[in-house]
């Protein structure tokens, strides 16, 4: 029974022996007292007055003076206007550090309703590699799913490849014309950089035959649909849907030295999947669908040929489905894949990790489904997040002005060297386990930063202050863990093997009060973090613990304290920071060094 179960159970109490009667459950307001007053929970007595027919003040100070002498856990109380605010015994704090009461604190928070997820993450497209923006999405996705998966749901992880498309016919073509036979063995070109490289060249060429269409006289719109390198991709598009054979061939050459990239990509982000989609497959499904849709009158097609969907009556405009050519959109495949995501795992819920430059996107997605009578439509969910900057501006990929995954990690890894080695962390390393600490601080230190932000938030990531050793960073957590584990060993050579302490006659120091206040929350926190799919939640709550973690090492004495039972508390409350610090940062995909 959790402490505000216990508190709300005694005011119940109360009121039956006091008035005779119950509050019903949304009567009885607990929350945590706020910092500027003193007191742990407070009860909002207001709801309560039709019962006790008295004045907020007296009711506080009836119910106050009913739960310091009939509630243990209380210790006193203090009345401000209709709040009755509840201090609780030192007692109920350090009982926390009882076997039984770390493991509840350390255990998984089971939600009472578990229901089943699918959340949809990465979505790359196959003309380019990952870069810091998917970043943002895998790191985000991962995050929500393992801490839906932790507190009890079922959750299946899944991706959906976007390997066809105009955007891929472009990298195509280009290769096409201009690659004389490059491969990555050729060349050296990890896959999908090579691909990359001629998704860039392709726009470049492609500009400047619009700048020269335009002046020709040419509007700029003209000039875009017009360039022949466009027209080109567009019959490159047409014919493979058509199953043409060299078409298909080039196209799954290109898109396999993308995948075999990405997979390299995702092993060193620690990102993984139940199940990948590709749009490939399931566009087909996506026109079938629209086909569908056009019998039963839902959609219509033009006199050009083309296929919209009226959805003004949903507050939206009309979409186009399918060109005129009958080449299909974004929207169609989305439809496709939901389907068939639909048929595989029938879940409660489908969360669509995606930015927030397509929010207009997923409510048509869902108005559409409605349309066509999917009754699972109201299950579907867009994560929408905020775009990441660097500190000099955006990135746009068609100019290849982006901080691409797999060079931001290996800078990452050598900033964390530097920093290490110049605070002489690793003079006494091996060389295997000093690079064990620069992977592990880089990927703390590039998670963490950007798993710190609210998901609605847009963020600028700066990779030097993301590994700052004392500021509000992963290395920083990272380091409250490393000291806890360091104090542990020394406490082993140093002390005896076991000491008794009795909790229940302990009087607290503020700083373990307040440490052990904060590590309370954690299974609240978690459960918090799961159901508004804010890891950011639980990385800011870290860090918290951490903070707080290094104020009371500093601050206490705990191995030369000449106490005994003092010590090995505090020792407890060490370890129980250090078992908390690991499994929440394990919920945000980092992992602790042993030493540093």
């Amino acid at each position: 029974m959790t402490i505000q179960q216990i508190l709300s159970k005694s005011v119940q109490s109360a009121l039956r022996e006091l008035y005779g009667t119950e509050a019903s459950e949304n009567q009885i307001s607990l929350q945590k007292t706020r910092k500027d007053f003193i007191g742990d929970y407070t009860l909002v007595v207001f709801p309560l007055l039709k019962i006790s027919k008295k004045s907020p003040e007296d009711t506080a100070q009836i119910l106050g003076n009913y739960l310091e002498e009939n509630c243990s856990e209380v210790k006193s109380y203090n009345v401000i206007k209709g709040f009755l605010n509840i201090e609780l015994k030192d007692a109920y704090w350090s009982q926390l550090l009882k076997e039984d009461n770390v493991q509840r604190l350390t255990a998984s928070p089971t939600v009472s309703k578990p229901i089943s997820y699918v959340v949809e993450y990465s979505s790359p497209n196959t003309n380019k590699p990952l870069h810091l923006g998917h970043i943002r999405n895998n790191l985000l996705g991962q995050s929500v799913a393992d801490l839906l998966s932790y507190v009890g749901h079922k959750v299946y992880k899944v991706n959906l490849v976007n390997d066809r498309g105009i955007h891929i016919c472009k990298s195509m073509l280009a290769w096409h014309k201009w690659g004389n036979g490059e491969t990555p063995e050729v060349s050296g070109i990890k896959g999908d950089f090579l691909v990359g490289k001629y998704y860039v060249m392709f726009e470049s060429a492609y500009q400047k035959q619009v700048k020269e269409l335009i002046s020709q006289g040419k509007t700029e719109d003209e000039a875009k649909k017009e360039a022949p390198l466009i027209k080109e991709a567009q019959q490159m598009l047409k014919a493979w849907e058509d199953n043409d054979a060299e078409i298909r061939q080039l196209w799954q050459k290109m898109n396999g030295w993308v995948l075999e990239g990405f997979e390299k990509t995702y092993k060193k982000l620690g990102i993984n999947f139940h199940k990948t989609y590709y749009e490939s497959e399931t566009y087909s499904e996506g026109k079938n669908m629209v086909a569908a849709g056009i019998e039963n009158g839902f959609f219509n097609r033009k006199s050009d040929h083309s296929v919209w969907v009226d959805l003004k009556d949903e507050g939206l405009d009309e979409k186009l489905l399918l060109r005129k050519d009958g080449t299909s959109v974004y929207i169609t495949q989305d439809l496709g894949t939901a389907e068939r995501r639909y048929n595989d795992f029938k879940a409660d819920k489908y969360i669509y990790v995606v930015g927030n430059e397509q929010n207009y996107h997923f409510k048509v997605l869902k108005s559409i489904l409605k349309k066509i009578g999917k009754s699972w439509h109201q299950g579907v969910e867009h994560l929408s997040y905020g775009m990441v900057e660097l500190p000099d501006g955006k990135m746009k990929s068609r100019e290849g002005k982006v901080v691409d995954a797999d060079i931001l990690i290996d800078e990452m890894i050598l900033t964390a060297q530097k920093h290490t080695e110049d605070l002489g962390k690793t003079d006494k390393m091996g060389k295997e386990e000093a690079e064990d600490l620069f992977f592990k601080l880089a990927m703390g230190a590039l998670k963490y930063y950007i798993l710190k932000v609210d998901p609605q938030k847009n963020m600028v990531f700066n990779p030097e202050e993301s590994i700052d050793f004392n500021g509000h960073t992963g290395p920083f957590i990272q380091y409250a863990y490393v000291r806890s584990r360091s104090l542990k060993a020394k406490a082993e050579k140093l002390l005896p093997a076991y000491v008794d302490v009795d909790y229940s006659k302990t009087v607290l120091h503020d700083k373990e009060r307040i440490l052990l206040k904060r590590l309370h929350d954690f299974p609240e926190v978690i459960t918090e973090a799961a159901e508004k799919y804010s890891p950011a939640l639980l990385a800011n709550y870290m860090y918290e613990v951490a903070k707080e973690y290094n104020q009371f090492y500093h601050e206490l004495p705990i191995l030369k304290e000449p106490d005994l039972s003092i010590s090995f508390m505090r020792l407890s409350i060490s370890e129980l920071c250090a078992k908390i610090i690991q499994k929440g940062m394990w919920l945000l995909g980092i992992s602790m060094p042993d030493r540093m």
